[in-house]
């Protein structure tokens, strides 16, 4: 790294705000030197709690969120936020802005939101989602909190991030249980039936009674059952297994494995072969192979 790059792991770790921005910009964009980095930070990472947050679009996702902050703050604890918003489709920036939606936490310094934008990927999150939420670790938060896009099923890439995941559920909103039931409801951690006292909410909470896991009601927008959120997941991060670490990294690895090999393919090479599979010149299987002796 050149210039005041190198001073930025130092930085970071001594509780520079400014600093850790701009390694998040480095790596969100995979500059030169961002690998550095992260290499020089990932052993002091390991003491956060990262947290899933997911579930439709308008079941108050970012309210609750926000709510979440408050209530952690109040425990004096430090709060980071990755908000991963649809990218737009001129500038691959993100366009929801969920920093403007949680503004009355700017002035916090035990807070930091970033937003992020997916750039295209599935899953719900963005493709360095993994390393900024490393790196907010190694910084010193105590809490990491990702919302994602909140798209339906396409959500899971999330618990295979965080060490917990909340799935936020709301009345009114159609047969939601019945519409993501093959999906999105398998990676909670805990249910939150959020909008608890609108009408609709007492069949909802009928409705999960199948599904074996915790839930909590919530009204985000007072601050209703805030504190028995935060004490079933205190619960939930008490008891967590030892493999689930494991089963991140195992995901995390086989994952960073195959950026490095995608990112040395030449695209037109990747065309040429996409052709020739489609064309029935070659099968997919050759191309793999020679794909890995690259």
């Amino acid at each position: 790294m050149a210039g005041s790059q190198t001073l930025l792991p130092e930085r970071i770790l001594s509780g520079d705000i400014r600093a850790l921005a701009r390694a998040c910009s480095l790596v969100e964009n995979r500059s030169p030197g961002s690998a550095v980095i992260l290499k020089t930070v990932f052993p002091n990472s390991g003491r956060a709690f990262t947290l899933g947050i997911t579930g439709a679009p308008g079941a108050g996702k970012s309210t609750l969120t926000s709510a979440l902050i408050a209530q952690l703050r109040s425990r004096q604890q430090r709060v980071a936020v990755l908000a991963v918003d649809p990218s737009s489709p001129f500038s691959g920036g993100a366009i929801l802005g969920d920093r403007i939606r949680m503004a009355a936490h700017h002035e916090d310094a035990g807070v930091f939101i970033r937003s992020m934008a997916t750039r295209g990927a599935l899953g719900g999150l963005a493709p360095t989602t993994h390393d900024l939420a490393l790196l907010l670790d190694a910084a010193g938060f105590d809490w990491i909190l990702i919302e994602t896009v909140g798209v339906g099923q396409d959500e899971v890439d999330v618990a295979r991030l965080a060490q917990a995941t909340a799935v936020i559920l709301a009345p009114g909103m159609g047969d939601d249980v019945q519409a993501i039931k093959a999906g999105i409801l398998e990676i909670a951690d805990v249910f939150v039936l959020n909008k608890a006292d609108q009408p609709g909410a007492a069949r909802l909470e009928q409705d999960m009674h199948e599904w074996p896991r915790p839930l909590v009601k919530t009204v985000a927008t007072t601050g209703d059952g805030l504190p028995e959120l935060l004490g079933a997941l205190e619960t939930i991060r008490a008891n967590l297994p030892a493999r689930r670490t494991e089963s991140h990294w195992d995901y995390r690895l086989r994952q960073m494995f195959a950026e490095r090999v995608m990112a040395r393919l030449d695209p037109q090479q990747v065309a040429q072969a996409v052709r020739r599979v489609a064309g029935r010149e070659c099968d997919p299987y050759t191309i793999i192979e020679e794909w890995l002796k690259v």
